[in-house]
């Protein structure tokens, strides 16, 4: 049985960054996906960068890396991420205080600016100016998340490293140290193993008799085939209930709902917004659920009619586009930070999940994890660290 310095289970794009930052730093790697056509968070993402959105030494630290990154990733894998920036237009409902709104965000690295209901529609002529009482705006990254984890795997396949479609089913140990896994139809041996499984990785630790402050939320949206009509801009929420489904639902009066088959912790909610890619195909979204069963079922129908209504009311001409309903299953952790290193109950166990929001940060994180691996001290890995819950 041949043996890797590392296995990393998950070919997501935090999979694929890590991966391919271990392979730079000499390790044989060997990555772990388990479906050849991607259907992760990666795939459904918006693919949205926001560098501007740093609260803290450490968030602006990997906020001003990450980006930096993404604006020379292309050249160095040479394929093209379709890396641009944009403007983010973050919508206020009608009726609401735009400036109590815009006060939330006077501390973020580059706080947005405040516009006027006729500058928001001059900024994007598709909003119903009606249904606002204003909008935030700042520049914002952008990428196709698909081409990035392409040219990620790609780099890293140049450097030697290998990968393989199978679904994990479980650890090997020695004692308390991991030393592989299992996988449907055989097992790998290694020095390390690294869970990059998106909202899957909770269930992976779980066996392992692990919990690590993971959680995971499945967002459901619509995706267009490419069309004529031109969104100028990324259209998202100012007030986002996603983080506070993430928050309330992680709280530890109600963790242990997570582990009982059957349970939606809290009611479902809706950030309307949507975004265009390059070929001109749109993703508009989100709906999102905190369902304690990673397979259970939805009611299709309903989530489609539910999203339409709420993108038909800020972007009307969006509603009634042709569009197949998607969902897939998103990490988020305890605090809002990402779990990152190793598991320090269980030698040779790492997680690298729980980033609710990670385009931005994955690539200045996944390098410094690396570098970390060497043999290099790194004081941001050692803030993310899955220790602070144990």
């Amino acid at each position: 049985m041949k043996s890797y310095d590392w296995i990393v289970v998950g070919g997501g794009i935090t999979g694929a960054a890590l991966s391919y930052e271990l392979a730079k730093k000499g390790f044989t790697v060997l990555l772990l996906e388990r479906d050849a056509i991607m259907q992760n968070g990666t795939r459904f993402s918006y693919g949205g960068l926001a560098y501007w959105s740093g609260t803290t030494d450490l968030t602006r630290q990997l906020c001003r890396e990450g980006i930096e990154r993404h604006r020379h990733l292309s050249a160095e894998l040479d394929a093209d991420t379709e890396f641009r920036e944009l403007d983010l237009l973050l919508t206020i409902d009608a009726g609401t205080d735009p400036e109590k709104v815009a006060a939330n965000y006077a501390h973020f690295a580059i706080p947005p600016q405040l516009l006027s209901v006729a500058e928001a529609g001059e900024l994007e002529p598709l909003l119903n100016k009606s249904a606002i009482a204003g909008a935030l705006t700042v520049r914002h990254g952008h990428i196709s998340p698909t081409a990035t984890n392409i040219a990620y795997c790609q780099g890293f396949l140049r450097l030697g490293g290998s990968r393989e479609f199978a679904e994990v089913i479980g650890l090997i140990a020695e004692g308390n140290q991991i030393s592989g896994v299992k996988t449907v139809q055989e097992s790998y041996a290694c020095k390390n193993v690294v869970i990059c499984a998106g909202g899957w990785s909770r269930t992976l630790l779980k066996a392992a008799g692990i919990s690590a402050g993971v959680y995971f939320s499945r967002a459901e949206i619509l995706e267009t085939e490419p069309v004529d009509l031109k969104l100028r801009t990324l259209v998202m929420p100012a007030v986002l209930k996603r983080f506070e489904l993430e928050a309330e639902s992680s709280k530890i009066e109600v963790d242990f709902l997570w582990d009982e088959p059957g349970k939606e912790l809290l009611p479902p909610i809706l950030d309307s917004g949507a975004i265009q890619f390059n070929d001109g195909s749109l993703r508009i979204g989100q709906l999102s659920r905190t369902l304690s069963d990673l397979n259970a079922k939805v009611d299709r129908e309903t989530s489609e009619t539910a999203i339409r209504a709420g993108i038909g009311n800020i972007l009307p001409a969006l509603a009634g586009l042709p569009a197949t309903w998607q969902d897939c299953i998103v990490a988020f952790s305890a605090d809002k930070l990402p779990v990152v290193g190793e598991i320090g109950s269980r030698p040779g166990l790492h997680v690298f999940s729980g980033l609710s929001n990670p385009l931005a940060i994955v690539p200045a994180l996944a390098e410094r994890f690396a570098n970390s691996a060497a043999g290099e001290k790194d004081w941001a890995i050692e803030l993310v660290s899955p220790n602070r819950f144990a």
